[in-house]
């Protein structure tokens, strides 16, 4: 099964439980730079979460939109980001991690990783769209949820 995630507004605890509920078993991360300021999810810190509940981590970062991609997108110019993210997807390193994706996905249930939380507005989309074109496995895109924490 293969699905995506935005950690946007979230916090690390409802992240992780939101993707262990929804049977994630790897996490492929598929930002360019697997740093944030947001708290917990920078590479070291997101990948040790994620293995306390079994989760495996991956950083694909073959997959991430570059600097001038993510300037693009932000300013709300999508022709642009389109036609920059489109040469990093049509690379052979980009095929080949779209081809371990494909493969793992067969196996196990995969989620791609990145910040957006609508992923209409994430180069994830990008990611899916080919996917489903190549092989016709169609992506779910998940949400985080909040949980209620126990007093």
């Amino acid at each position: 099964m293969l699905n995506t995630i935005g950690y946007e507004s979230s916090d690390l605890s409802d992240f992780i439980t939101s993707v262990s509920e929804a049977g994630v078993e790897i996490l492929v991360d598929v930002r360019d730079r697997a740093q944030s300021r947001k708290k917990g999810f920078s590479k070291t810190a997101l990948s040790e979460a994620l293995n306390k509940v079994g989760i495996e981590y991956l950083h694909l970062r073959e997959l991430g939109d570059p600097k001038e991609g993510r300037d693009a997108a932000r300013s709300g110019q999508w022709a642009k980001f389109l036609k920059i993210y489109g040469k990093v997807l049509a690379s052979d390193v980009a095929r080949d991690a779209m081809n371990l994706i494909i493969t793992l996905s067969d196996e196990k249930s995969v989620c791609l990783l990145c910040y957006e939380r609508d992923h209409k507005t994430c180069h994830r989309k990008c990611i899916t769209d080919e996917i489903e074109n190549r092989v016709g496995k169609k992506a779910r895109h998940l949400g985080v949820r909040k949980f209620e924490r126990a007093a």
